[in-house]
């Protein structure tokens, strides 16, 4: 095994794993009187987050000077040659050298510091009679994608600020650099719009179940069900933009359209087909979707993505798209209409009518679509230039919308759901039979999203955590680990993957490091 040597032997051993690693001799050790020297704001600010980590455990604060010392231990060089988030690190006994040609790629090479120092050294206590030492090593680091994703679905059971914050916290260690928010679905409505205070007033409450947290519980009146849910003030989401920022993380919030969509529907019924009421279900969809014949409809998801675009900087929009089930359009007058009106051959052209319209408002605002697959498996009403393709119905279509997006010349981000969601367990579970799971090794070695012929139509991956069958914030650590860790490893590493053993000796040299952080290993194979 040509890359079994790099990381096999301690203590080296980082997770993803790095193009080149060439071992030196001796340890660097951090103390009080390490000197760290920057060239300029930006990056002093990534090295106090840094220092704080470490003074948090080991109660010692380096030394940070803007500007270069003679005197410096662990000194940041610009160098324009290397591309975007890449990074040189060469560490002797006497000094850490780190290069990179921007920000991306500084906060990278410290989280391979973080990573090459002692499994106590972020654990929520100090521990004595430890060296903060990081073995001499000299590396060399680029990723294999530009984007790489986690996707975390907080409407179908929201998933609080703080935990969200500390999934963050996790995927900047990862190298993960995308955090695809899903904030709307049938069974919840998570962000606040002031043009539309009903979709968090109503959307983002459903009746309760017994198997749910307290604290997911809003008081009811007397002798009524307990409503459940909750959703993120505007402010809360500026808060996490920032926190991510922090963590070179772009945070991707996705609105679902034209499917998906009884919460929105519950709140205000106008906006669905025949206006009729809707109750927010406990789980899975039915018929009841944004209507795409109603001009008050089109208007109302505009007037949406305005504010989504004022409050998220972000280059990509995720308008979902994905299992928006056509029988209400197919009876309905305004859609009906709408397609006699366009000449569109039937309802899954209206539905590319309807998406092109929103893509085209959110290219006006500079800003690119996102869709699920399913707007690709039919050829029809042409869509814009600028959007996104994401492959995910493996199980269902196996790689028909990855074909059929290269076909089209969309750019694809590759997600299917074997191996990528995390929701799904490593034995059999609730909704999900033997043949809906899947283990650290499946994951590793047979993962279709990883398996794709090379093309630049090929921009990243997206690992997604769904909450759907009652998948509770108390399940969310053991569902992420270990197996995100091969997804980060296949999205970040360019070469060809080391044998398993190699790969599974890493992950449990790295198990205790990630368990101090607080990070709860569920199993890892089956």
């Amino acid at each position: 095994d040509a890359c079994a040597d790099n990381l096999t032997s301690p203590p080296i051993s980082i997770v993803p794993r790095p193009v080149q690693v060439v071992p030196g001799e001796g340890n660097f050790t951090f103390s009080a009187r390490t000197l760290f020297s920057v060239e300029n704001h930006e990056q002093a600010v990534i090295v106090r987050n840094f220092l704080n980590l470490l003074k948090k455990s080991s109660g010692i604060t380096p030394q940070l000077a803007i500007g270069s010392s003679e005197k410096s231990h662990v000194c940041f060089t610009t160098d324009s040659s290397l591309k975007s988030e890449a990074y040189q690190l060469a560490v002797t006994p006497e000094q850490i050298q780190i290069k990179a040609s921007d920000i991306k790629g500084f906060f990278y090479a410290l989280q391979t510091i973080r990573l090459l120092l002692p499994s106590a050294v972020e654990g929520n206590r100090q521990v004595e009679n430890i060296q903060w030492s990081i073995p001499a090593v000299t590396i060399q680091d680029e990723p294999r994608f530009g984007y790489r994703a986690l996707m975390l679905d907080a409407a179908r059971f929201f998933i609080p600020k703080e935990n969200v914050l500390r999934i963050i916290d996790c995927m900047g260690m990862l190298k993960i650099n995308t955090l695809h928010f899903h904030l709307t679905d049938d069974n919840g409505w998570r962000l606040e719009i002031k043009k539309y205070p009903r979709l968090t007033e109503v959307g983002a409450w459903r009746v309760n179940r017994m198997d749910v947290p307290f604290y997911f519980r809003r008081n009811a009146e007397p002798g009524e069900p307990t409503p459940i849910g909750g959703f993120y003030t505007q402010e809360d989401i500026k808060e996490m933009i920032s926190y991510a920022a922090d963590r070179q993380i772009e945070i991707i919030p996705e609105i679902d359209m034209p499917g998906h969509a009884e919460a929105a529907l519950s709140a205000y019924p106008e906006l669905g087909c025949f206006g009729l009421p809707v109750e927010i279900p406990q789980s899975g969809f039915t018929q009841n979707i944004f209507c795409a014949g109603k001009e008050n409809t089109i208007a109302f998801l505009k007037n949406v993505l305005d504010e989504v675009c004022e409050l998220f900087p972000s280059t990509y929009i995720h308008l979902g798209g994905d299992e928006a089930l056509k029988g209400n359009w197919d009876k309905c007058p305004d859609c009906q209409q709408t397609i006699k009106k366009e000449k569109l051959k039937g309802s899954h052209d209206l539905q590319l009518w309807f998406s092109s319209q929103m893509a085209d408002y959110l290219k006006a605002k500079g800003r690119k679509a996102i869709f699920w697959g399913d707007i690709v498996y039919e050829d029809g009403y042409p869509l814009p230039d600028n959007i996104v393709i994401q492959w995910w119905n493996w199980r269902g279509h196996k790689d028909l919308a990855l074909k059929n997006a290269i076909r089209n010349g969309y750019p694809v981000i590759c997600s299917t759901n074997c191996y990528m969601y995390l929701n799904f367990p490593v034995t059999p579970w609730k909704g999900y039979d033997k043949n809906r799971t899947f283990d650290l090794k499946d994951v590793y070695l047979h993962n279709p999203s990883y398996k794709t012929e090379e093309n630049p139509l090929i921009i990243g991956m997206t690992c997604a955590l769904w909450t759907d069958y009652g998948v509770t914030e108390n399940m969310i650590d053991n569902r992420l680990f270990p197996r995100i860790l091969a997804i980060a490893e296949q999205m970040w590493y360019k070469g060809e993957l080391c044998s398993f053993d190699t790969f599974y000796n890493n992950v449990l040299q790295k198990k205790n490091w990630f368990n101090n952080q607080g990070f709860q290993f569920g199993p890892a194979l089956k």
